[in-house]
């Protein structure tokens, strides 16, 4: 992989703001936005070079489709990536996001039978 200037960092998603864990499609969607915009290339340009609609593109770095490994590795290669690039970006990105506190079991104490 390259270097590449970064993106600013987008304000929190509602998944983690709300404490809830983050879902791989917003993850993985900013991580394609970040490194388009970090090429500074169009929806177009990019949706063009993945032989995806643009209106698809917009929607999978938005987090509102769920893709398949065949339009992800689509979209990677459009962006001079791998799979497993994207993939490891994404990564990444979620080990960084705060973590969701687990709920909490109504555990009152260890019963004991007695012998």
């Amino acid at each position: 992989m390259r270097p590449v200037k970064a993106a600013p960092n987008p304000a929190p998603s509602r998944e983690t703001a709300a404490g809830k864990e983050p879902l791989w499609r917003d993850v993985v969607g900013d991580v394609l936005r970040r490194e388009r915009l970090a090429q500074e290339r169009t929806l177009k340009d990019v949706a063009e070079a993945a032989r995806i609609s643009m209106p698809y593109l917009s929607e999978l770095e938005r987090g509102r489709k769920e893709a398949s490994s065949e339009v992800l590795a689509a979209a990677a290669r459009a962006l001079g990536l791998g799979l497993p690039d994207l993939l490891s970006l994404a990564q990444t990105r979620l080990a960084g996001l705060p973590r969701a506190r687990p709920a909490r079991a109504s555990y009152q104490g260890e019963v004991r039978l007695a012998a």
